[in-house]
């Protein structure tokens, strides 16, 4: 639509008080009705004031100035996203959402990925740093087929259902993780609302080992845990040694139904883009999962605001964090 001038705005106002009828002021000023109308609705100060050109093109500059503006790629916009897509490994719509919520300005996430793929046709190496790069994955077939044959289980068929509506915190998933040749692997338990991780290497999937970690890294949270989700796995098997250690629910998920733990499954891929499938978990030290954890845990997530999961066990809402924020200023 073609903006009004400051000329238009006077005249408007003049016939107005010369008593002239809304339809034959459109034609005089030259616009269409629908613009007089929409004009007269959104530039005055109360419904019922008078309209008065001054005021009427005091309120469009301020709308123009208030405008969002397409943000320069400029040097420093790169810079910036260089260093959060290939030091912090965020992804193209993390980087934009984490900058507006500090007020760093930055390109959209659209215009992040034409710079990536450009830049890998000029045998740059950016793209190594996204999640995921186009590749393929086998079907897993009957590969977990020994799987399933834990005791006592309670599924999760009978896990409250505040825990799908991830609205508290302490609702946790668990899962292992191995690397080659079987050898080693890892624990990862999340907070189902926060997406906080715990992990810990061991060195076997055997349930002896995954009951004691299981335990020991969350322990010191005892009392504010409520339950925790599980697959089928029989390095789960001392379950209600776990349930009775931390006083909390144990549950499994029903067998193939991996996306009843969708956030471990998801966080699963986070660390595979640290320590892909195919690496021996004898090669990963204590010292790298712990960085790779921390990197999880400050990395922001766009289901909570772009706060990082860090973050939001300790704000558990944005309207805490900004207050905070502006503390912190």
């Amino acid at each position: 639509m073609k903006q009004l001038s400051e000329g238009q705005r006077y005249k408007i106002e003049a016939y107005l008080q010369a008593g002239m009828k809304k339809d034959e002021i459109a034609r005089l000023v030259g616009i269409h009705r629908s613009t007089l109308y929409r004009e007269l609705r959104r530039n005055k100060w109360k419904p019922t004031d008078k309209y008065k050109a001054d005021y009427a093109q005091y309120r469009y500059e301020l709308r123009k100035s208030q405008r969002e503006r397409h943000t320069k790629f400029t040097i420093w916009i790169e810079e910036r996203a260089r260093v959060m897509l290939e030091e912090l490994h965020y992804s193209p719509e993390q980087i934009v959402g984490r900058c507006r919520l500090l007020g760093y300005p930055m390109v959209s996430h659209e215009r992040l990925y034409q710079w990536i793929w450009k830049n890998k046709r000029n045998a740059g190496t950016l793209y190594r740093s996204l999640r995921r790069q186009g590749r393929k994955h086998g079907k897993r077939k009957n590969c977990h087929k020994d799987r399933g044959w834990v005791k006592n289980r309670t599924f999760i068929t009978e896990r409250p259902a505040i825990v799908d509506r991830k609205s508290r915190l302490g609702d946790l998933e668990i899962d292992t993780m191995i690397g080659k040749g079987q050898k080693g692997a890892i624990l990862t338990i999340n907070d189902r609302k926060s997406g906080y991780l715990w992990t810990c290497l061991l060195p076997s999937r055997e349930a002896k080992y995954v009951t004691a970690a299981t335990i020991n890294l969350l322990q010191p949270y005892r009392g504010y845990l409520h339950t925790i989700t599980s697959d089928n796995g029989s390095e789960f098997a001392g379950h209600q040694e776990i349930a009775k250690a931390l006083n909390i629910k144990f549950y499994f998920a029903r067998p193939y139904h991996s996306w009843e733990r969708g956030a471990n499954e998801n966080t699963n891929g986070l660390i595979r883009q640290f320590i892909p499938k195919g690496v021996s978990m004898e090669d990963v030290s204590g010292y790298y999962l712990e960085d790779i954890t921390k990197y999880i845990n400050w990395r922001p997530r766009k289901r909570l605001g772009f706060l990082s999961p860090e973050e939001a066990v300790e704000f558990p809402s944005i309207d805490k964090f900004l207050k905070y924020k502006e503390k912190w200023k």
